[in-house]
C-alpha cells in the first residue's frame, strides 16, 4: 500500500467514527426505528438502479439485510435512543467480531482456534468492565440492546460467507437494504404510533436530514465504496486492521462534538474489548507479519545499497593494480 492508499483507509475510519454522532443528531428529534428506515431508504434509492443485480446469491443476500442491515440498526438506534452514548455505542458494537465466531461454531461447526478464544474472553472481560462502571444515566436495558445489535451483526457476517464470488460490498449493501425501510416503518408505527410518526415525517429537522444525508449517503455508500475498492487491489489482512480505529474516532469525536466523556472504567473496559477483537480476528499476527515483511525489506534494501555503494571503490582497485 502506498501513501494515498493509507489515507484513503484512514478517510473511512473517520467516516464510519463520526457516523455515531451523526446518528445522535437523528435521534434527538425522531424515532430510533423510522430514522433507521429513513437511513436505508436513502441507500436504496436512487442506488437502486445503478448497481448490478446479484444474481444467485438474491435470497441469501436478502437474509443478509434481515440481519446485517434491519436488525443490527434497528437495534443499534434503539440504544442510543434508550441513552447509550455514542462514543460507547461505537466501542460496544466491535464485539461483534467475537460473536461472529460464536455464531460459526454453532451454526456452521467451525471451532475456534486457542488464540481466537482467548481474544473472546479478553473482548467479554472488556466488556463486563464496560457494563458493570455503566453511570447512573446510562439505562442497562440500553446496553444489552447494543449487544443484542451487535449478536445480529454477527449473524449477518456468517451468512455473508456463503454469497458467491463475483459479488461485491456495494451490491450486498444497496440490494440488502431493501429489506430494511417498510418493516422497520412498520415497527416505528407499531411503538411509536401513527402520531408521532406522521409528525416526524411533517416536521423533518435539519439533525435529522443532517443525519439520513451523512448515514446514508456518506458512511454507508461512500465509505463502502472507498473500503471495497482497497479490499479488491490489497490483502484483508493490511486493510482490515484499519477497522480497530472506528471506535476510537467514535470517542473522540462524541467527546467533542457531544460531549461524551467516557470514563476511566469504559476506557479500561473499551481497550480490553478492542485488544480481544484483534486477538480474535487475528489483525495482531498481521500486524506483526506485515512489520517483518517491511523490516526484511529495509535490510534487503540496505544490503543492495552498500554493494552498490562497495562497486565503485572495487573497480577503482582493480584498475590501479
Amino acid at each position: 500500500m502506498r501513501t494515498v492508499h493509507y489515507l484513503l483507509a484512514l478517510l473511512v475510519v473517520v467516516l464510519w467514527g463520526v457516523n455515531f454522532v451523526f446518528i445522535d443528531f437523528g435521534l434527538q428529534d425522531w424515532p430510533p426505528l423510522l430514522l433507521a428506515a429513513a437511513r436505508f431508504t436513502f441507500v436504496v434509492l436512487p442506488a437502486i438502479f445503478f448497481v448490478r443485480f446479484p444474481r444467485g446469491s438474491f435470497r441469501r443476500i436478502l437474509f443478509i439485510g434481515v440481519f446485517m442491515s434491519a436488525g443490527q440498526f434497528a437495534l443499534l438506534y434503539t440504544s442510543m435512543a434508550l441513552g447509550l452514548p455514542a462514543g460507547l455505542t461505537s466501542i460496544v458494537i466491535q464485539i461483534q467480531a467475537a460473536f461472529t465466531v460464536v455464531v460459526a461454531a454453532v451454526a456452521l461447526r467451525e471451532f475456534p482456534a486457542r488464540r481466537q478464544i482467548i481474544g473472546i474472553l479478553i473482548g467479554l472481560t472488556g466488556l463486563l468492565v464496560i457494563g458493570l462502571s455503566l453511570q447512573s444515566d446510562v439505562p442497562v436495558l440500553a446496553f444489552v440492546v447494543a449487544l443484542g445489535a451487535a449478536l445480529s451483526w454477527s449473524i449477518g457476517n456468517v451468512a455473508a460467507r456463503g454469497v458467491k464470488d463475483g459479488i461485491n460490498g456495494v451490491q450486498m449493501t444497496v440490494w440488502s437494504a431493501i429489506v430494511v425501510p417498510l418493516p422497520l416503518l412498520g415497527l416505528s408505527l407499531l411503538f411509536d404510533g401513527p402520531t408521532a410518526v406522521a409528525h416526524a415525517l411533517t416536521h423533518p429537522t435539519w439533525g435529522v436530514v443532517a443525519s439520513v444525508v451523512y448515514t446514508a449517503g456518506v458512511a454507508s455508500l461512500v465509505g463502502y465504496v472507498i473500503w471495497n475498492s482497497l479490499l479488491a487491489r490489497f490483502p484483508a489482512s493490511q486493510v482490515a486492521p484499519f477497522t480497530l480505529l472506528v471506535p476510537v474516532v467514535g470517542v473522540l469525536s462524541a467527546w467533542v462534538v457531544l460531549g461524551d466523556r467516557p470514563t476511566v472504567p469504559e476506557i479500561i473496559g473499551g481497550v480490553l474489548l478492542l485488544f480481544g477483537v484483534a486477538v480474535t480476528t487475528g489483525v495482531l499476527k498481521a500486524i506483526a507479519r506485515g512489520a517483518s515483511r517491511r523490516a526484511r525489506g529495509a535490510r534487503i534494501g540496505r544490503r543492495r545499497r552498500v554493494v552498490v555503494s562497495e562497486e565503485p571503490e572495487r573497480a577503482a582497485r582493480t584498475g590501479a593494480r
